[in-house]
């Protein structure tokens, strides 16, 4: 399964995406969490072998400039020095038996390394 044959819980042209299986993942990660007031928050940072990385972490915080978007009635949060390189991107769960956890799949990145966990 690609993301692209993933249904997604909502389609802005210029955010980022989160898928229905991603959008549950997160759900069950909260309720574990017994937190309500948390949101997903997708950061780019400077570092890993390609320049730049992702980093995805619950954030109860608000910061002046953020972009939050509902996907199902979870809340993904997008710093305004991380949104231009995000724009379009598409985030996504998988679980098989090669690999578990969420994917990126940045429309942006014109490199990746080997791992997937930075770009360029």
């Amino acid at each position: 399964m690609t993301v692209q044959d993933t249904a997604l819980t909502s389609t802005p042209v210029t955010g980022v995406l989160l898928t229905d299986v991603a959008a549950e993942k997160v759900k069950a990660l909260l309720e574990q969490e017994g937190r309500d007031d948390l949101k997903l928050r997708i950061a780019v940072q400077p570092g890993g072998c390609s320049g730049l990385r992702y980093q995805l972490f619950f954030d109860e915080r608000s910061l002046d400039g953020d972009v939050v978007e509902d996907f199902n009635g979870v809340g993904v949060v997008t710093d305004r020095m991380s949104t231009p390189y995000l724009g379009g991107a598409t985030i996504d769960f998988v679980d098989t038996i090669e690999k578990q956890g969420f994917t990126i799949d940045n429309p942006n990145a014109t490199s990746s390394c080997a791992c997937g966990d930075s770009f360029s």
